[in-house]
């Protein structure tokens, strides 16, 4: 086990280091010039003059290390992956970066991260229940609808829950995380607010992925229950919940598992769309605008998010697994 775990970290380490490097290269094959258009655009806004515009460039060129070389920038941004500090946002100057997403990620996992946990658990149900013999029909009628919704994007069904639920029978906001009255804070009102603004885009992405869940976990319950354990313990006569859920699902569940883990790894920076199109202050929406500016160092902080969070969740798939399947155990060992 502590061998797998260092492997692991290792292969984390590498993943990190890939993807930083990756990261590093894109934003500077575009020839456009962040701070310049910052500048230009914050001069116009102003009616300010322009000139003198190229003497400004400059100096926030060498107050961001935009003036060195590639190298040495390089050099620098991979001691900011080691640090988890990568300094103060182009676009929102003078933001740190690790505010930026501090504020970010937690309307992200909060929102996300527990729509695709009530989404696994209702089509890991569902999908189990429509291959049981035992089951009721309902389950097995009304699983290819989800099927259905499975195959459309999630940010078209925000789009149609917008237009029904908010604009037509105005029962829920259209968009934001809070109104923009409400003060942040620790309170009951607040969190009801919160609570309120994330019930639609949550509810799209639900939706549209119960029957991906379903299907997968449909298939792989039709495989276990010729096992010879399944027949073993209905001969043994034990209770058919207690086979469903104890030999049946526990057997069938790994692949889920492994999918589970990849999906909340992705879900930090996976549904962009998503938080545009309900205007939802998340990691998305922040790397979107980020990517639109241009702005290298937010960039390079939303994605290492996305890397840890991908790796970090395979890590404990390998923690979990043992627990779901003493047989894993005994292949790590």
């Amino acid at each position: 086990m502590l061998r797998t775990i260092a492997a692991r970290v290792l292969l984390l380490v590498a993943m990190v280091w890939t993807a930083g490097t990756v990261n590093f290269i894109m934003p500077r094959l575009s020839d456009r010039d962040p701070i310049a258009e910052r500048l230009t655009q914050i001069a116009s806004q102003g009616g300010g003059s322009l000139a003198g515009i190229q003497d400004m460039v400059k100096s926030y060129q060498e107050r961001f290390g935009l003036d060195r070389s590639l190298w040495t920038q390089y050099v620098d941004y991979l001691g900011s992956i080691a640090r988890l500090d990568f300094g103060y946002s182009i676009a929102n100057y003078p933001t740190r970066v690790a505010d930026q997403i501090a504020y970010a990620l937690p309307w992200t996992i909060g929102l996300l991260g527990t729509a695709t946990i009530i989404a696994f658990v209702c089509g890991t149900l569902l999908g189990a229940l429509a291959a049981w013999p035992r089951a009721p029909r309902f389950f097995r009628n009304v699983l290819p609808l989800f099927m259905v919704l499975s195959a459309i994007p999630f940010y078209l069904v925000g789009l149609v829950l917008v237009y029904f639920l908010a604009f037509r029978l105005n029962w829920f906001p259209s968009g934001g995380g809070s109104e923009l009255t409400a003060i942040a804070g620790f309170s009951w009102a607040y969190a009801g607010d919160v609570l309120y603004h994330s019930l639609l885009p949550a509810f799209s992405i639900v939706i549209a992925s119960i029957g991906f869940w379903a299907l997968g976990m449909r298939g792989m319950m039709v495989s276990v229950q010729g096992e010879d354990y399944m027949m073993f313990a209905d001969a043994k006569g034990l209770r058919p919940r207690r086979i469903f859920f104890a030999y049946g699902m526990r057997n069938a569940i790994l692949p889920q598992v492994t999918a589970l883990a990849l999906s909340l790894g992705r879900i930090i920076t996976g549904s962009v769309l998503v938080e545009m199109v309900f205007a939802y202050p998340g990691i998305g929406t922040l790397l979107f605008e980020s990517i639109k500016l241009s702005d290298y160092f937010t960039i390079y902080g939303c994605v290492l998010v996305l890397v840890l969070a991908t790796g970090l969740s395979m890590i404990v798939v390998d923690l979990l697994y043992p627990l779901l399947d003493p047989r894993a155990g005994i292949t790590h060992a």
